[in-house]
């Protein structure tokens, strides 16, 4: 009886929060330091955390439901932030002038429309969220709010990615019919087990950690935290919570797909796959070949294995542009040409110069104070997430997905644009 009163109270604090109407914002100058959050403290969340702290900003918030995450984060910030467990202590503070949102992907809408709400300039982890129709309404708040709403596709912020697409857009390889992106690797089949249910650890709150999502027993692998901390969540491998491989690493290579080939969504999206390798409990495919038909007349896939790493390019991952002319494969490191036979494009390679990500800080930082819109705005992440997620609904659904920005057919593809929120949680902009 007295943890289920003491959950009737955590709701009733809740509601009277969400019910709070927006709160303004000050206006900062050009010399003001911005007042940060962090909202999920993860790897990720403390790599933007490291970002944040190389500039001229104030940290004044880390927040987790993990008290590890919490703890760690608190001593990356030098003991000047203080720690918070419920994020809605953050978006209540009027001092705080943005937010960085490193949470799960199923919570990133929810959170990205109510710091809107509150006046809160946005950085929001990708993918931005878990269906379109989420996605959506995150843009309509970013504008209905005026805020700034960078996503963490950073790679729009590395130099060598920004002249690859200069390359593209100015026609050098000629007309570009597909392009190829790909992840791939070779992990060992028993990948990361199959643990039971079990009751979470003490320094967890679980139920706050699930959020809108379904209500499920604790189980490591959903929760998927690494105690050593060696590699990223393991959450994005259940359909709750992320998208999958197609979401997590895909959304960074056809975001630059889409920003070279014209930011536009993808028309139709057919995939096939699925678990033809891994013997754990996950729920996303190991196995993915996704192909889809754009608008502007090309075709793009997104390849992703477990069980082989050859590639033939000796890359794990990148991108491949075919044109008339010449290829050109890019990734995180460097970008190459490679013309085509009797062509007159001279091969070249160029390799990384800068820190995306730093530079991507820099960038939205630099928004918060001119109202501009940031390198990747939310409406541009938007459409990038849109394709994956009709590329993960083709293959869930087995069918060829058609999308006109709005609408998703047939039926089934439909129904799976919206998600529904676990109460008392509602995403209303």
């Amino acid at each position: 009886m007295e943890r289920q009163s003491g959950r009737r109270e955590f709701l009733r604090a809740g509601a009277a929060l969400l019910a709070a109407p927006a709160i303004g914002s000050r206006v900062l100058g050009a010399n003001d330091r911005p007042r940060l959050a962090f909202i999920g403290m993860g790897k990720m969340g403390r790599d933007n955390l490291k970002a944040a702290l190389k500039h001229d900003t104030e940290v004044v918030a880390v927040c987790d439901v993990y008290e590890r995450n919490l703890n760690w984060a608190h001593d990356m910030a030098k003991g000047q932030a203080k720690t918070v467990k419920d994020f809605r202590e953050i978006l209540a503070d009027r001092s705080i002038d943005a937010v960085c949102i490193a949470t799960p992907d199923h919570w990133h809408a929810y959170m990205a429309v109510e710091a809107c709400k509150a006046g809160k300039d946005v950085y929001v982890e990708k993918p931005i969220s878990v269906s379109i129709d989420e996605a959506g309404k995150m843009v309509e708040a970013a504008r209905k709010y005026n805020r700034v709403v960078q996503a963490g596709t950073w790679q729009r912020s590395n130099a060598h990615f920004q002249q690859a697409v200069d390359i593209v857009k100015s026609g050098e390889l000629g007309k570009i019919a597909m392009v190829h992106t790909w992840n791939i690797g070779n992990e060992k089949q028993a990948g990361m087990g199959n643990p039971p249910d079990s009751d979470p650890p003490p320094a967890l709150d679980w139920n706050m950690w699930l959020g809108p999502a379904p209500e499920r027993p604790y189980n490591v692998n959903r929760f998927g935290v690494d105690p050593k901390d060696h590699y990223f969540s393991t959450f994005r491998w259940f359909w709750d919570y992320a998208g999958g491989m197609m979401t997590d690493w895909g959304v960074h290579w056809l975001d630059i797909v889409q920003m070279a080939m014209g930011e536009e969504t993808a028309a139709a999206a057919t995939g096939v796959g699925g678990k033809f390798w891994l013997t754990d409990d996950r729920e996303t495919p190991d196995t993915l070949h996704v192909s889809y038909e754009y608008p502007g007349g090309y075709v793009a896939t997104y390849e992703n294995r477990n069980s082989n790493a050859q590639s033939m390019f000796n890359k794990g991952g990148g991108i491949l542009f075919f044109g008339e002319k010449a290829t050109m494969f890019v990734d995180r490191g460097e970008f190459y040409i490679v013309p085509e036979k009797n062509s007159d494009v001279k091969a070249r390679k160029v390799e990384r110069s800068d820190n995306g990500h730093f530079s991507h800080w820099t960038n939205f930082l630099e928004c918060m104070k001119t109202r501009q819109k940031p390198a990747s705005d939310i409406d541009l992440c938007r459409r990038s997430t849109a394709t994956c997620l009709l590329g993960n609904i083709a293959y869930r659904t087995k069918t060829r997905v058609t999308f006109n920005g709005a609408e998703a057919t047939p039926g089934a593809a439909r129904e799976m644009l919206v998600r529904e929120y676990r109460a008392p949680w509602k995403l209303e902009v």
